[in-house]
């Protein structure tokens, strides 16, 4: 429950800081999220296909 609370009071400073922010800035910083999620997203899909060295 206190995971709940902690990440509520972040997204509501993020996105006062979104409101805030010049619009390109805010789609710079998107666009790096949405990258970096997506090497993530790669690199687990590619770790679960090879087998495991146990």
């Amino acid at each position: 429950m206190l995971f709940l609370v902690a990440a509520l009071m972040l997204l509501g400073v993020v996105l006062g800081t979104v409101a805030h922010a010049p619009l390109t800035v805010t789609v710079g910083l998107a666009a790096v999220i949405a990258v970096w999620l997506g090497v993530f997203a790669l690199r687990e899909r590619h770790a679960r296909r090879r087998p495991s060295a146990n």
